[in-house]
């Protein structure tokens, strides 16, 4: 009877190749989903989400209630000084809504100085002979001061417009400074800071928490020397992408989540009417960062036989993560505008030019063809190190050797 033999699979050192799976899954598949459950069902894992959650919605929350909540302050006043107190007071509120005046009333400026030196007033407001003066004990009370200032200088020119005949229009006509950008406002510049952090510091904390775990799996299988079993089922270059492809579902998993949370919060503050606005950053944000989980991370595993040898092996990608998150918070102008295309600083710096509304939509889509493209380009180079350096257990192998390394 003739027997029939599989075509040898090059890329699983001459084994003959795999058939699809009993399910009808290829095996990339099977790969990922198993590591998908395996980190759903780790303890570790799913509290530190669920914490991390409970972060963002706590700060989230205390935001929204912080923005809403006044402070009040006491300012002491003489009889002659109350109408001026009294006016502070009634247009505080207008001028700067976390802002809320009480009036304390003494008797005379002894009387002030005494409750502003007990606590028992935040400040005393009173006429000096060049104007007036706001006294408070040890330090200044930077909102009050504002406020005070805004009404003091209110009063003053409608008192003068009134002795010149004219009104307060009329005097401050032509005197007006506003303030515009060339490009985007001045309420989505202020909101892109932080909101830039918060890109920065989720892409270096998921790629560094699940490219560690990618490592970790990997090398676990050297170390155990289980992978020379998987090999003989799955070829390598599967057994790759599958947990390429588990890693990094579960990393935009948890980015979805952590954004959606925060989105939820932001539409609690004062920022509300942005939401929209950031919504489009956001996914965009999502979108570079899948196409920029690093698949070297896996190698990083593959080159190392011990799990106490990923420290070194995975230290130049941590640089390199190091480098996204404090480039994507420092780097401005030209600087910032040449690296939002240049992978994978892009997989930040674009979401958050998108935000600023320094950036186009054909910019975007450009720099995320080069990172496509760069993406690619890492995956082949670290199919074929991953693929020669897999079953060497002898010890840390180097780029080149692995490079150099027999199928």
């Amino acid at each position: 009877m003739a027997t029939t033999h599989a075509p040898a699979d090059p890329t699983n050192a001459g084994l003959p190749a795999p058939p699809e799976a009993r399910d009808g899954h290829a095996p990339w598949a099977l790969v990922a989903r198993r590591e998908v459950v395996v980190k759903l069902t780790d303890r570790a894992f799913v509290l530190g989400t669920v914490v991390t959650l409970v972060v963002i919605a706590g700060f989230m929350g205390w935001q929204a209630w912080s923005a809403g909540q006044a402070t009040t302050y006491t300012v002491a006043a003489t009889a002659a000084d109350r109408p001026m107190v009294e006016r502070v007071s009634a247009e505080a509120g207008d001028l700067d809504d976390t802002v809320a005046v009480e009036i304390g009333d003494v008797p005379d400026a002894a009387a002030a100085r005494a409750a502003v030196s007990d606590g028992e007033a935040d400040a005393w407001l009173h006429r000096a002979d060049d104007g007036w003066v706001l006294t408070t004990d040890r330090e200044e009370q930077g909102s009050l001061t504002a406020v005070v200032r805004q009404v003091v200088r209110q009063a003053a020119l409608e008192q003068q417009a009134s002795g010149l005949g004219t009104t307060v229009e009329q005097l401050e006509a032509g005197g007006a400074v506003t303030t515009t950008l060339l490009s985007g406002d001045a309420e989505r510049a202020g909101l892109a800071a932080g909101v830039a952090f918060a890109f920065a510091f989720l892409f270096y904390i998921a790629t560094l928490t699940f490219g560690i775990t990618l490592a970790n799996s990997v090398v676990e299988e050297k170390q155990s020397r289980i992978v020379e079993i998987i090999a003989t089922s799955i070829p390598v270059r599967q057994l790759l992408v599958g947990k390429i492809v588990g890693n990094s579902m579960l990393a935009v998993t948890q980015m979805v989540l952590f954004a959606g949370v925060g989105l939820l919060g932001l539409s609690l503050t004062p920022y509300s009417a942005l939401v929209p606005a950031v919504s489009g950053p956001v996914v965009w944000f999502l979108v570079f960062f899948v196409a920029g989980f690093a698949a070297l991370w896996a190698v990083a595993g593959a080159l190392a036989s011990r799990t106490e040898e990923i420290q070194s092996t995975s230290t130049p990608l941590t640089m390199l993560v190091l480098a996204v998150f404090f480039g994507s918070l420092f780097l401005d102008g030209t600087a910032k505008l040449v690296a939002s295309y240049i992978p994978p600083f892009s997989a930040v710096l674009m979401p958050t030019r998108l935000l600023e509304g320094t950036a186009q939509w054909w910019e975007a889509v450009l720099a995320l063809g080069l990172l496509l493209a760069a993406a690619g380009a890492v995956v082949t180079v670290a199919e074929r190190l991953y693929r020669r350096s897999l079953l060497q257990t002898s010890g840390k192998l180097s780029v080149r050797q692995a490079w150099s390394a027999p199928e």
